[in-house]
């Protein structure tokens, strides 16, 4: 009794601990893309007019601008993007289906040699190939899966990865910008509280990968920083020559 209590409970850690996380919903990747897009890009166009000695004004107004743009650009972007890979997924199970119709026996043999090919005896491989046929759709899921390597229901949704986009990208454009919102009329709020959104979402991101939050952070800080220090020498330079 006590053996068969240790295998429940090694099974129940097992499964509760056995978890991943979702990889192909759509969301992940324009989010984080379109947050450091946000508040890299949106710093370095603040600091490139910064840099060209105009008022406090016109560096918001630029950085006002720059978000609104710069986030229905990032979610038009996206959503084309994301709506083109799913019709091409789309149209390719659409070719799958027609074959399942039109040639069962020969999918069905198809998916019996894919199983051979990995291990299985031809018997049993032919067996499962043979039940799993069984079902249209379901023989359609698993010849995607193992042909194009999707699965069909879990294909990513264009609006998911605009809205996200679109969302992420405001909130890290908001951010040079707001310290101008709250009464600043010099850079360096600015500049102070991009940085430390810069180190914060490499150390986000870090959460959802295998770096370090410290490594991820320090190495989104130093790549806006760069990008900042850039674009205000240039709008110096730029500003010197066209006054």
């Amino acid at each position: 009794m006590a053996i068969i209590e240790t295998e429940a409970a090694l099974h129940e850690a097992h499964r509760d601990n056995h978890t991943h996380r979702d990889v192909n919903g759509g969301w992940l990747r324009p989010a984080v893309f379109g947050a450091m897009d946000g508040l890299v890009s949106n710093l370095a166009l603040m600091t490139g007019v910064a840099g060209g000695a105009v008022s406090h004004r016109t560096v918001v107004i630029t950085g006002l601008a720059g978000l609104a743009a710069g986030a229905f650009s990032m979610a038009a972007g996206e959503y084309t993007s994301v709506a083109s890979q799913r019709e091409l997924v789309e149209a390719e199970l659409e070719v799958e289906r027609r074959e399942l119709r039109k040639h069962p026996q020969d999918e069905e043999r198809e998916l019996a040699e894919l199983y051979e090919a990995r291990g299985v005896d031809r018997a049993l491989a032919g067996e499962v190939a043979r039940q799993l046929s069984r079902d249209p759709e379901q023989a359609l899921e698993i010849h995607a899966r193992e042909e194009l390597g999707i699965d069909p229901g879990d294909l990513p949704s264009p609006v998911v990865a605009a809205v996200s986009s679109f969302g992420a990208f405001a909130l890290g454009a908001l951010l040079p910008v707001l310290p101008y919102l709250l009464g600043a009329t010099t850079l360096w709020p600015a500049l102070l509280l991009a940085f430390v959104g810069l180190f914060g979402c490499g150390a986000v991101v870090a959460r959802v990968t295998a770096r370090s939050w410290w490594f991820s952070g320090l190495r989104q800080l130093a790549l806006g920083a760069a990008a900042a220090g850039v674009t205000y020498a240039l709008g110096g330079l730029f500003g010197t020559a066209v006054g």
